[in-house]
């Protein structure tokens, strides 16, 4: 979501959104940590030792929050901003991208569910650049070997409320009954696809499917934007929709869950059918329920998802219906209200004997506020912790922040966690194999040792002896690599291959660069 909407919800619970009185008492032992360093098999007799970790940042379209700087910038410009900002991503050690693709009822694709964005395009007539922005940036990000996570807003289907604002192709347009406004008038009020609607949710899966099969993502991405935060006493909408489409469920709330479990249910499928190798994840809001209003709950005391937006998170990874779960952790450790320290171990256990990997949004927007977050150490503290849970990973709010890197937060805490290169988790239940060994050569060079091989595979892993193991010091999707360290003495190498899903073959034979 966009960070002055995740501004405002911080400030929402620091204020006392549902506020309970008390707090009930609540204790975990921690999990073991998860290996920072996945023995696979040896170089010259050394284990060979990589971090399996998830690192990725938000890349916010919405307002123009990250890129495209503006709306209506030439082709060129736009994608030199977007190697920019892969670039950056990896300076700081990441390996994967989540890029807003559809961030309110538009696509930066050309797509016959929905009207061109007008971040990308600068115009609102629905119309396109004249070039494929999807097939770029994918491109760029797998040149750099970072996974490319396609990123969805639903249900949202206009930034604005006026109907008679939105582009002439806009599908609401021919099915104005699928829509609801949110507040009903007023500032801050959007359009909405109805959830209720069996022909609305289709068509919105539809437009999802639309990139799915049409491109090479490595993910469908949601965040937190599902039935609107509830903005005063204003109820959405929906009255008519439930009545005549209720399905026998007596009480609206729970309807509503339904809506949102079918959409998350129906879009995992029709991902899996299509594509089985393309994950889903969720990025939802940190709190699922308070144990004072809900015994299974965490110890928090703010805004409840599963009522306030009708996401009822711990079932879809207890169902399965995600591949990976990235709650919004959004406040810093100690915080009343929502303590990261506490929220954080009941997530963890909530994944625990489950195939859904927990990944942490965190909260780079956050850092130089007052209290807490002017310690630059709060992050680098927080990724700390983590190692002691099961996370398999970290996505950053959002790009332009850590572009930033105020106060030297982000400096300290990539330097402390990021600073050898990581291998994405690999996920065991999508289908994939491990590739056969490459036939690697090497030898000497003006810039330092180089590498050559031949294999078929979607990218390579190189390690680097280095005393008694045999770390990894680089990923690519090339046949080449330079070690430009041009480190004094003989130097071991090996290579493995990787699938799409970084599973991780045999080691190839060790080659030795005096």
């Amino acid at each position: 979501m966009a960070q002055s909407s995740r501004v405002q919800l911080a400030v929402v619970l620091a204020v006392a959104v549902l506020v309970t009185i008390g707090i009930a008492r609540w204790q975990t032992r921690p999990s073991a940590a998860p290996e920072p360093a996945a023995v696979t098999s040896t170089c010259a007799g050394q284990p060979l030792t990589a971090a399996r970790q998830l690192r990725g940042m938000w890349l916010t379209t919405v307002s123009n929050v990250d890129w495209p700087s503006r709306p209506g910038l030439s082709e060129e410009k736009v994608k030199a901003e977007y190697r920019e900002w892969l670039d950056l991503a990896q300076r700081r050690g990441h390996n994967a991208v989540f890029v807003h693709v559809r961030p309110a009822g538009d696509a930066f694709w050309q797509s016959d569910y929905a009207p061109w964005s007008y971040y990308m395009t600068g115009r609102r007539d629905g119309q396109g650049p004249g070039w494929d922005p999807m097939a770029f940036m994918i491109d760029e990000a797998h040149a750099r070997n970072l996974e490319f996570h396609a990123w969805f807003n639903p249900y949202k289907a206009s930034q604005s409320g006026v109907f008679a604002e939105l582009p002439p192709n806009h599908p609401l347009r021919a099915h104005p009954d699928w829509a609801v406004t949110y507040p009903a008038k007023g500032k801050g009020s959007r359009l909405y696809y109805n959830p209720g609607i069996p022909e609305a949710r289709k068509f919105v899966e539809d437009s999802i499917l639309d990139a799915v099969n049409r491109y090479d993502i490595d993910g469908v991405h949601f965040d937190d934007f599902f039935y609107p935060y509830p903005q005063g006493s204003e109820d959405f909408a929906d009255e008519a929709t439930f009545r005549a489409q209720g399905r026998g469920i007596a009480n609206k709330a729970d309807w509503r869950r339904d809506n949102v479990n079918l959409l998350v249910r129906e879009t995992n499928e029709r991902i899996k059918a299509a594509k089985p190798w393309v994950k889903f994840g969720i990025s939802p809001f940190g709190i699922w329920r308070n144990a004072s209003t809900d015994p299974l709950g965490s110890p928090t005391r703010g805004l409840q998802s599963y009522d306030a937006i009708y996401a009822d998170t711990r079932r879809w990874v207890q169902e399965r219906w995600v591949d990976y779960i990235v709650p919004q952790l959004y406040w810093h450790i100690g915080f009343a209200i929502a303590d990261y320290a506490k929220l954080l171990p009941w997530w963890s256990e909530l994944v625990a004997n489950s195939p859904v990997q927990l990944y942490v949004g965190q909260a780079d927007y956050r850092i130089g506020q007052k209290g807490a977050w002017a310690n630059p150490a709060e992050l680098d503290r927080q990724l700390a912790l983590n190692r002691k849970y099961r996370v398999t990973g970290s996505v950053h709010f959002s790009a332009r922040q850590v572009k930033a890197d105020r106060l030297g937060a982000v400096s300290r805490y990539a330097e402390a966690h990021y600073r050898e290169p990581a291998l994405v988790p690999a996920m065991s239940h999508l289908p994939g194999e491990r590739p056969p060994a490459p036939e690697v050569e090497a030898d000497r060079v003006d810039e330092g040792v180089r590498l050559r091989w031949e294999g078929d595979a979607t990218s390579y892993a190189v390690y680097r002896l280095d005393g008694d193991t045999a770390r990894l010091v680089a990923t690519t999707r090339g046949a080449t690599w330079v070690d430009t360290t041009k480190g004094e003495g003989a130097q071991t190498y090996c290579v493995t291959a990787l699938d799409r899903l970084w599973n991780e073959g045999s080691p190839s034979e060790p080659r030795v660069v005096s």
